[in-house]
């Protein structure tokens, strides 16, 4: 297996595969919050989005985190990508 492919992830918004680098990391962890993962290492449950403002606005407009992570997402997480 070469090496790059174990560092693709799935954007939630799109679908489509990119590097890790390339993606905002999401986690929800053990005790139920959910925050940007600065570090794309924390333990909990990831969900990836593509830095870029197309998948960003999609992933606000339509509240996609509430999906990925089967729960309600507090307004705060999705207003701190806009900073």
């Amino acid at each position: 297996m070469p090496n790059n492919v174990k560092n693709l992830r799935m954007c939630c918004v799109c679908r489509q595969h990119s590097d890790k680098s390339e993606l905002i990391r999401f986690v929800k962890s053990k005790d139920g919050s959910i925050s940007i993962d600065q570090t794309k290492t924390a333990e909990g449950r990831g969900v990836w989005v593509h830095n870029n403002s197309e998948c960003i606005e999609k992933l606000k407009k339509k509240k996609l985190l509430n999906a990925a992570f089967k729960c309600v997402v507090d307004e705060s997480v999705y207003e701190g990508l806009s900073e």
